[in-house]
């Protein structure tokens, strides 16, 4: 069973940037498609990014495309969402997230592994 922690959330002023991390324990994340989401009380959780096991062509939603950047460090079993050019509307608890299979949705009933989430917070 794959387990996920988060970090790296905080409050942030517009227009700066964040990196979160996301550390799987209990498996290698080799055979895993990664992904992040957000969530916003009331609203339903967004996919904002996701990444293919094999390293592929990452996806993002519209939202945050030139903004938003995943990666991965397969070395520290660690996946990463840089957030760039941050804006009040990204307020939003992230969640990270994984699949078992090489393919990337931002469909958050295709993952089955989810971390606890982040808050992070953009504010002047």
């Amino acid at each position: 069973q794959l387990q996920l922690v988060e970090s790296g959330g905080g409050l942030v002023q517009p227009g700066t940037s964040l990196r979160l991390s996301c550390v799987a324990s209990g498996s290698t994340l080799d055979r895993y498609s990664i992904g992040w989401f957000r969530q916003v009380p009331g609203k339903e959780r967004e996919g904002v990014a996701c990444m293919a096991s094999s390293g592929g062509a990452p996806k993002w939603a519209d939202s945050v495309k030139g903004r938003f950047f995943i990666s991965r460090d397969m070395a520290k079993n660690t996946f990463y969402l840089k957030m760039d050019k941050l804006d009040p509307e990204d307020t939003a608890i992230l969640v990270c997230a994984a699949r078992d299979g090489n393919s990337c949705h931002l469909v958050p009933i295709e993952y089955d592994s989810w971390g606890q989430g982040t808050q992070v917070t953009v504010s002047s």
